[in-house]
């Protein structure tokens, strides 16, 4: 394997041999290495049934920072290697294709995102998981989706808040706490993209159909949402409803999930602006594969480094997010 090569490109493209059985081999390297494999409810259906955990960031998080595992295979995005790295600092974090990044973090570059917090003294300030370290060095508490109602609401009313970077959940968690928190202006490119007007034609072709959305979304589809709430609470509700019809407004991963969880109903991707595509996939997520995988597991490669001094400052604010979930019983 030509690790400098894969340095410069990023990503595990060494190819593999197709008589492989992929699944099989990713079992024994796993054994074989003391590794755990988490894998976000937004990758892809393979993925997911041979991680030994699926869950939003937050249970991500959570898991991570509990395993004994020496070294954790992170499928997802680059931040969420970033995060397990700093909650284990003496394991080995791997993921499979380093170009996972994310547009939500990338729409809040660490150096400016600093600049607005300087800015304003006086702000406690609330940073998004979906963010780099480097930003969540200069945050005092993260937050995820399932847990930012409750850690905003943890802190008194008059608390002057910077909310970052998504300013769709921003907006969000404003409206429902009757907060006024100072919002960056970032969003997520796979929730800003969804069509109201195809949601408003779905909904009429299916009356019966109950529509989930995640808060990343724009108000105006929030408003056609009859539920909404974080990947893992959009799970728990399809799961728990009587309907057995969803129109779902998030990145369309997490259907493989609900349909596993829930054979008998039927889940409708909600679709973005794009006419040409029924459903709203994260190009990101889908960068990591089985192939991809397999390599990063044989060859532990490519490894997630995070400088010391912003890990040192990162893992408190993420941290007292375990903290307070903790006690919430999140």
């Amino acid at each position: 394997m030509n690790k400098e090569k894969w340095l410069i490109k990023g990503f595990a493209d060494e190819p593999v041999d197709k008589s492989i059985d992929l699944k099989k081999a990713i079992n024994e390297l796993k054994k074989e290495k003391n590794a755990v494999i988490l894998g976000h409810y937004y990758q892809q259906g393979e993925i997911q049934d041979i991680a030994d955990f699926v869950g939003d960031s937050l249970a991500l998080a959570q898991w991570a920072a509990k395993t004994t595992a020496d070294i954790i295979v992170l499928c997802g995005v680059h931040f969420m290697g970033e995060t397990a790295k700093i909650l284990c600092p003496d394991k080995k974090v791997l993921v499979p294709d380093l170009n996972a990044g994310c547009s939500l973090a990338d729409s809040c570059p660490a150096d400016d995102f600093a600049r607005f917090v300087n800015e304003h003294p006086g702000y406690t300030v609330i940073s998004y998981v979906n963010t780099t370290a480097a930003v969540k060095a200069v945050t005092d508490v993260v937050v995820t989706s399932t847990n930012a109602k409750q850690i905003v609401e943890s802190f008194p009313k008059d608390e002057k808040i910077i909310f970052g970077p998504d300013r769709n959940l921003g907006n969000y968690i404003n409206s429902i706490t009757n907060r006024n928190m100072l919002l960056w202006d970032g969003a997520c490119h796979v929730h800003e993209q969804f069509s109201v007007e195809k949601i408003v034609e779905l909904k009429a072709q299916y009356p019966d159909a109950v529509v989930l959305a995640h808060p990343e979304c724009k108000s105006v589809v929030l408003k056609l949402a009859d539920f909404v709430g974080s990947t893992a609470a959009l799970l728990k509700h399809a799961v728990q409803s009587d309907a057995q019809c969803f129109i779902v407004a998030t990145e369309s991963g997490i259907l493989h999930e609900m349909q596993k969880k829930c054979p008998q109903k039927t889940f409708i991707p909600a679709p973005p602006n794009d006419s040409t595509c029924a459903c709203n996939e994260c190009s990101f997520m889908r960068l990591n594969t089985m192939e991809k995988l397999y390599n990063c597991l044989k060859y532990e490669f490519p490894e997630i480094e995070v400088d010391s001094e912003v890990a040192k400052k990162a893992v408190l604010p993420i941290k007292r997010m375990l903290d307070i979930s903790e006690k919430l019983g999140l």
